[in-house]
């Protein structure tokens, strides 16, 4: 039985403790083609600073090292923080990636910083409202659409004679939702880390949804946190690397993901626990056939086309695998020959 809607998977490029960022940066290579072998129809990397657990600062670079590796998946941004740069900037390099890897980029945008307040600083970032000139302006810089008389209408976007793969906006909060379906673009909401339901942001970007020569109908993706193991007591006793290691970063204390043999061990605050309280119910952990049917009663119940799944677990063997049990649980065909 395969499942009415696409599987995508989201890397953050963890960091793993007794592992090195060398290890970690090949690890995204060899997840890109498992993922393509087993059928996932995109592979999204998220733009985050200052977190001494994540390596994924720089999208475009793992999407052209991820694309390379790769024949069919597709690879992009969920998301480039755009007001950590400027438009002209990112316009030039996703249009660089489209010129490499025709019809395989996606240009998924965010308009969250994707660090805390010194990063915000360090990369100079825009603030929350100016997010929509930002996204004005790089659409203008894409579709030559400054006026005349504006200094940047002198400014031709380098590589030429190629424009931006399909765009994307993110959101959590169903804010920028209708925003997505008035420009034509896809949309993405992060259930991962969001406790505000998905389907009232899905259904206002379907009544606003114009559509685009990328986007002819409204596309839109459900992120979802997931670890899968053989057995549910495996895959509760993985989780507790994400679960600790998220406690210990709300409170103040970042660190590369620990063990879940270190994990279970930890004494928690009161603090600490509470926050495991609050988030664990966007954590979904369970065996293929428990995870199948959750999976698929929430993307029916939000109304999405497409899955897309992260996952947190200490060993990027058995993360691997967490994403191979989930492909084949939820109908996925593997790609043949590749």
């Amino acid at each position: 039985m395969s499942a009415p809607f696409a599987l995508s998977l989201q890397d953050l490029a963890p960091i793993a403790q007794g592992s090195t960022t060398q290890q970690a940066m090949a690890e995204t290579v060899l997840l890109a083609q498992e993922a393509d072998r087993l059928g996932y129809e995109r592979l999204w990397y998220a733009e985050h600073h200052g977190m001494p657990s994540i390596a994924s600062s720089v999208p475009e670079i793992l999407i052209g090292s991820a694309a390379a590796a790769t024949g069919n998946i597709r690879v992009g941004s969920g998301g480039v923080m755009l007001l950590n740069h400027a438009p002209l900037r990112i316009a030039e390099a996703y249009r660089t990636l489209e010129a490499l890897h025709p019809g395989r980029i996606d240009l998924g945008l965010g308009r969250a910083p994707g660090g805390d307040g010194y990063a915000m600083r360090a990369l100079r970032s825009g603030s929350g409202e100016e997010f929509s000139a930002y996204l004005a302006e790089l659409m203008a810089f894409d579709e030559d659409g400054f006026p005349p008389d504006h200094p940047f209408s002198r400014v031709p976007v380098s590589p030429g004679g190629i424009t931006l793969p399909p765009k994307w906006l993110l959101g959590s909060s169903g804010a920028s939702a209708q925003a997505a379906g008035q420009l034509g673009f896809g949309y993405a909401f992060a259930a991962h880390f969001s406790h505000t339901p998905a389907a009232p942001a899905f259904a206002a970007y379907r009544d606003a949804f114009q559509p685009s020569a990328d986007f002819p109908e409204p596309r839109t993706i459900l992120c979802l946190s997931a670890i899968c193991a053989p057995t549910r007591e495996e895959a509760e006793f993985l989780a507790r690397s994400q679960a600790v290691s998220w406690a210990l970063f709300v409170t103040g204390e970042q660190r590369q993901l620990m063990p879940p043999e270190e994990a279970a061990a930890r004494v928690l605050s009161p603090q600490q626990q509470q926050v495991i309280e609050q988030q664990s119910p966007l954590w979904l952990v369970g065996d293929p056939g428990q995870l199948a049917q959750t999976i698929s009663e929430k993307a029916r119940a939000a109304g999405a086309d497409e899955v897309m799944i992260t996952t947190t677990i200490h060993s990027y063997a058995l993360r691997r695998r967490s994403f191979a049990l989930l492909a084949e649980a939820l109908g996925v065909a593997p790609r043949q020959g590749d």
